[in-house]
């Protein structure tokens, strides 16, 4: 099996850790395409799904655009859950 890279990534599933309910978030924040992450600050997309569905959503959600975002940034595949301890620091650091 090939290494995934950015250069084979077509549509949003192709993203590592993305699958349909994700790929349907995504759309809902007006992201279409792979690309349209690069820009993007994941705990803003986060907080704007929470607020869009009018509920919190999981942290690992977070986790997951913390993935994508780091992998159309041209970072590695990496399982959603390596970003667990990244968010909680930043959380805590933001709650200082």
């Amino acid at each position: 099996m090939a290494k995934k890279t950015f250069k084979n990534v077509k549509e949003l599933g192709d993203l590592p850790n993305i699958g349909k309910s994700i790929t349907a978030d995504l759309k809902l924040l007006g992201i279409h395409r792979p690309e349209d992450l690069r820009s993007k600050d994941a705990f803003a997309l986060y907080n704007t799904l929470c607020g869009i569905t009018g509920k919190r959503q999981d942290p690992c959600v977070l986790d997951v655009f913390m993935s994508a975002i780091s992998f159309v940034n041209g970072g590695p595949a990496l399982p959603w859950w390596h970003f667990t301890a990244e968010r909680k620091a930043i959380v805590k650091q933001m709650k200082k």
